[in-house]
């Protein structure tokens, strides 16, 4: 096959030297609430392009690349004294795969565990293109129905204004539920 970026042969979506060269980390974190803060990998321009991947059939490749360059390294160097609980964000499958649910999936470790269809939408509404306004007058209304008082780290693959992040979190401490932060793959907000 063919890198979807630079057209050489690979045996992956991404050859190696494009995943060295185009997908350097770029760590950023915002608070998007008081001191409450989502940490992303890239900057959304960087990668936009490689997340619209997720509405097609190869797109779980493309976020298993991504996920194992950022996710998984991020689990290797992050250390607690107890067991955190991961909780990827309305991870649904849809088509094929759940796009929150492979992100999610490489940050496993001895200290770090993963609550998979837990934290479920039930407005199935898409924001992607959304205005703020509308976004704030069509809530997610999501149901959790995972395990309480507990740590936990949300994921989702992109902020943009915060909102289903904040929505998430709000349900899980009203389930005892201490959210320490969310990491996501990419911060529209970051210029």
């Amino acid at each position: 096959m063919r890198c979807i970026t630079c057209e050489n042969l690979s045996f992956e979506m991404i050859c190696k030297k494009c995943q060295n060269d185009f997908l350097d980390i770029n760590f950023n974190k915002r608070e998007i609430a008081k001191d409450f803060f989502v940490f992303s990998f890239y900057k959304f321009e960087e990668i936009k392009d490689l997340l619209n991947s997720k509405y097609y059939f190869f797109g779980d490749r493309i976020l298993n690349i991504l996920a194992k360059l950022s996710f998984a390294k991020f689990s290797k160097t992050f250390n607690y004294d107890e067991i955190i609980y991961i909780i990827p964000i309305d991870d649904n499958v849809n088509e094929t795969f759940s796009h929150t649910a492979i992100l999610a999936k490489h940050m496993k470790n001895n200290k770090i565990k993963i609550l998979y269809n837990t934290l479920k939408s039930k407005n199935k509404i898409k924001y992607a293109g959304k205005s703020l306004e509308y976004r704030k007058k069509h809530k997610r209304n999501f149901e959790y129905s995972g395990k309480k008082n507990i740590k936990v780290i949300l994921v989702d693959d992109i902020v943009t204004t915060g909102l289903t992040i904040l929505e998430a979190k709000e349900v899980l401490q009203k389930n005892n539920c201490d959210v320490l932060f969310a990491l996501t793959l990419s911060d529209a907000k970051i210029c």
